[in-house]
């Protein structure tokens, strides 16, 4: 097989592995999920739950609302959820078949006070474990690198699935995704059939459209999205921005509609391709071009995203704004130049956003990434780029990505640490009758 053909089928690979469906801010889902899973192991509801996770699952989990709980928050809610009615086989929509009549349950089994949280030391952004006990029978489950990946199954001391935590990573191997480049990516999305491509982009630009939609609609977060087209009217730009912020604004208030992801999060997932599918509709783009501009935004930010690892201090609308301006210059007619330009234009700009949890504030961050993404576009457009020693920017755009990813991922360790500590300690609003938060 040529080295062309290979690639293109890592590249199919990532992208399907990539773009799923998940309802709700993917920590805490995730919880849900390794919940239903214990529990369909075990076989009944359990009588004691013990729950460890590290510091980035608590950093997102502990502010956004649960969907189809009743409203419910945390990290308790999400594993009583998914104990009581989830569906592990459904993944990441593991809460999406959750009935109104069903939440008493969930609340009740709050109620008895038999979840408890701690934190969990481990050298992964992303670790869990929960341990479930009903009587005599114990079932213990490890989630490790992400969310739906199950290192370890345990049930009375026998091993049901064991995997070397290690070499567990995230999606296809490492390898897979070391074989991005903006050149690579660029020519991939120039020549690729689109039939290969069309259901998975299909899905992402309706269920996040729709999401977005909602959004706009209804009160939901900071309503980010609907200040910024109020205040700054129906231009394509307020549009890509309100649009990617609203989706987010609903997500984060609990929406109850789902969103296809990109690099294990719903937010990323709307930030990399609402935008295009704004620009493609005011540039009357075909679908085609459409299609082969969110291949471009796609894999560019699972590029920028792979070197930063899916959780740290580094805030993923960055790498996902950077993503959409590439789909966006695509669009507009830029190739590699272009692109490599306006990626690097924005990273110039925004690098330094810390992620600071799963949140309202979250759709603010997507408005500004999605901004300096178009304003990188722009600049780009007009010959007017950062230059190689500028900050972190390189002359060559894989270094200046590797910059990047080594600011995410080692340079901001002690930041992640400290982020985490302050919210703990600065969470001094009570939380809600209905909220379940440690």
């Amino acid at each position: 097989m040529m080295r062309t053909e290979t690639t293109s089928l890592t590249y199919l690979d990532i992208l399907r592995e990539e773009l799923v469906p998940a309802m709700g801010c993917t920590e805490p889902i995730a919880l849900a999920y390794a919940a239903a899973k214990a529990r369909a192991v075990l076989g009944v509801l359990p009588s004691k739950v013990s729950v460890q996770v590290s510091g980035n699952i608590i950093k997102n989990a502990k502010s956004v609302v649960v969907p189809h709980t009743g409203g419910l928050k945390g990290m308790k809610a999400a594993v009583a959820a998914g104990l009581v009615c989830g569906d592990s086989k459904r993944r990441l929509e593991v809460l999406s078949q959750v009935h109104k009549d069903q939440y008493k349950e969930i609340t009740a089994f709050l109620e008895l006070d038999s979840i408890t949280v701690e934190p969990l030391e481990s050298d992964l952004t992303f670790d869990l474990i929960l341990t479930l006990w009903a009587g005599a029978q114990k079932v213990k489950i490890r989630l490790s690198h992400f969310h739906t990946n199950i290192v370890y199954l345990e049930k009375n001391g026998h091993t049901l699935i064991e995997k070397n935590i290690q070499k567990a990573s995230a999606g296809t191997s490492k390898d897979s995704r070391e074989t991005l480049t903006i050149s690579s990516i660029v020519n991939f999305a120039e020549n690729l059939n689109v039939e290969d491509v069309k259901d998975v982009l299909e899905r992402q630009v309706t269920y996040n459209s729709r999401i977005a939609g909602e959004g706009l609609k209804g009160a939901w977060g900071a309503n980010i999205g609907s200040v910024l087209l109020k205040t700054w009217g129906n231009d394509v730009k307020i549009r890509a921005k309100a649009m990617a912020a609203a989706g987010s604004d609903a997500r984060m208030g609990g929406c109850e509609l789902p969103v296809v992801i990109v690099t294990g999060s719903g937010n990323q997932g709307m930030t990399t391709s609402l935008p295009v599918v704004e620009y493609a509709k005011e540039l009357e783009s075909s679908p085609d071009d459409l299609f082969r501009a969110l291949v471009v935004a796609n894999l560019v930010a699972v590029h920028l995203k792979s070197g930063i690892g899916w959780l740290s201090a580094f805030c993923g609308a960055v790498s996902a704004g950077a993503g959409a301006a590439a789909g966006i210059a695509w669009l507009h007619g830029g190739r590699t130049d272009v692109i490599s330009h306006t990626i690097a234009n924005t990273l110039g700009s925004v690098s330094g956003m810390v992620c600071d949890g799963a949140k309202p504030a979250c759709a603010s961050k997507i408005a500004a990434s999605v901004e300096a993404g178009i304003l990188g576009f722009h600049m780009a457009q007009q010959g007017h780029n950062l230059k190689g020693g500028d900050g972190l920017v390189n002359s060559s755009i894989e270094t200046t990505i590797d910059n990047i990813a080594r600011l995410g991922r080692i340079g901001m360790r002690e930041t992640d640490k400290e982020i985490l500590q302050m919210m703990l300690e600065g969470d001094q609003v009570e939380p809600a009758s209905n909220s379940q938060v440690i």
